[in-house]
């Protein structure tokens, strides 16, 4: 409950970070500062998401006592290269070539790439270990500083290079707090070992590869955009995908941040099997959470754009969202509900020629769609991108016999699904504001929950009820 309580704080004022950001920004600035922070989230997936994944895979309480090679490999890994990032950018600015960012948007984009990598890899540590209090604090402390200092430097400066700073300092002083409680006492830097190293490297780059693939998509749409039509529009697309993106995202890895962990302990101690029944369990409880999402934030985009958006982006938030929303789906759903199963495999090749197929499906969806007087046409050859590497990753699992959900909890999930949105649509007509999104969501929880609970799809009531029980119990008469 800790850990979703930390994740429930996190997605909240991610939203409001966002948003306050762009409202201070504008529409302009606001494009440079997103294609800043892509840049850095593609920079940190290329160089520190094999110590993250590392982390979350093999580290663990018994690990730290047992094999400190583990932790000082990592740690290693992460100094050398941070100090290789430091060496290519100075090279890379004494070099002259010039980019669609100016080198200092760049520089702090690296930045930026550093203490978020750390911060995951801090948090992988955590979770790993099942610390939850310590991971409460870290993502906590992360949270408030990013609101203050991102925000602040939005507010005053109206800059996205002072609002990139505030980032870096809301990330490091985050990592800083727990510090001292994620040291290893047993462990020192001269316990790195190549062979752990290579270990983790075989495990991690396909995933690594294949991240990256997908970073690259939205990424180079957000280029294409800012080339095409400027950095206003480019902020108009931004907004739209990252609000789509978080919403999304904020339900997928608050699910995983539970899940995967379970599914990895569950193979450690009772083996491959029952680890495999667990990920597709998973599989279902991604899937009943992540399509109603995806469906009530179109039902409710009335009300949410002229509640929360700001008044420089409307218009084009309505209608680009919507044309990105199959896209988020299929990415929440290979990222939290398919790629687990390759993972928990330790086969993770297939994830490569998924993401393949997504760049190349975006590629050629672009030159083949009608060029528009906006971004709308990149937004469509994003969503059909992510849908061809959904389909081909579920061809490659199924080459696997992997444990699918039963076909109840999907048929539960999707009577619900349309139950909800049948009781909802109506209310999408009404004048949009903060009473109509209340009935909205309330609504929709209400009908959405009694059906996925009568069916008990993927054992949610079961769990739940076995959850209350030793509270219940003690109240019954002898």
């Amino acid at each position: 409950m800790n850990v979703l309580f930390a994740f429930a704080c996190n997605m909240v004022f991610n939203f409001a970070i966002g948003l306050l950001v762009a409202k201070f920004l504008g529409p302009e600035e606001y494009g440079r500062f997103a294609l800043a922070h892509a840049t850095a989230i593609a920079v940190q997936t290329a160089g520190f998401d094999w110590i993250r994944l590392g982390a979350t895979r093999f580290y663990s309480e018994r690990i730290r006592l047992q094999e400190p090679a583990l932790r000082a490999t990592l740690d290693l890994g992460f100094a050398a290269i941070t100090c290789g990032l430091a060496a290519g950018s100075a090279l890379l600015f004494l070099s002259g070539i010039h980019f669609a960012l100016s080198n200092s948007l760049i520089f702090l984009a690296l930045g930026i790439a550093i203490t978020n990598g750390l911060f995951d890899y801090f948090s992988a540590m955590t979770r790993a270990r099942f610390q939850d209090k310590l991971f409460v604090r870290l993502v906590l402390v992360k949270t408030l500083l990013s609101f203050s200092l991102m925000v602040g430097g939005a507010f005053w400066f109206a800059s996205a290079k002072m609002t990139l700073i505030g980032g870096m300092l809301s990330l490091a002083g985050s990592v800083a707090v727990t510090r001292a409680s994620l040291r290893d006492s047993g462990c020192n830097i001269l316990q790195a070992r190549l062979p752990v190293a290579k270990a983790l490297m075989r495990y991690s780059l396909p995933i690594v590869i294949a991240n990256l693939l997908y970073l690259a998509i939205p990424l180079a749409n957000r280029s294409i955009v800012a080339v095409l039509y400027g950095f206003s529009e480019t902020g108009q697309f931004s907004l739209a995908f990252d609000f789509g993106s978080k919403a999304i995202q904020a339900v997928g890895s608050a699910l995983d941040v539970v899940l995967f962990q379970i599914a990895v302990a569950t193979h450690d101690l009772r083996g491959m099997e029952e680890a495999r029944e667990k990920i597709g369990n998973n599989l279902a409880i991604v899937i009943a959470l992540i399509l109603p999402s995806c469906t009530g934030l179109w039902l409710t985009l009335p009300s949410l754009e002229n509640l929360i958006v700001p008044e420089e982006f409307r218009g084009p938030f309505a209608m680009l969202l919507p044309l990105m929303m199959t896209g988020l789906f299929c990415g929440a759903i290979i990222q939290y509900g398919i790629n687990p199963f390759f993972l928990i495999a330790k086969r993770t090749r297939p994830l490569i020629a998924a993401a393949i197929i997504a760049a190349a499906t975006d590629c050629l969806l672009i030159f083949m769609l009608p060029p528009e007087d906006d971004a709308s046409s990149l937004a469509i050859a994003q969503a059909g991108a992510m849908l061809a590497a959904l389909i081909s990753l579920i061809g490659f699992a199924s080459l696997k016999a992997p444990q699918w959900p039963r076909g109840r909890d999907l048929a539960g999930i999707v009577l619900a699904n349309a139950l909800m949105s049948a009781a909802i649509l109506p209310l999408r007509l009404h004048d949009p504001g903060l009473a109509t999104l209340v009935q909205q969501v309330g609504l929709g929880i209400l009908v959405y929950g009694l059906v996925i609970m009568g069916f008990d799809t993927a054992y949610l009531r079961s769990t739940i009820l076995s959850r209350l029980r030793p509270s219940i119990e003690p109240l019954k008469p002898l």
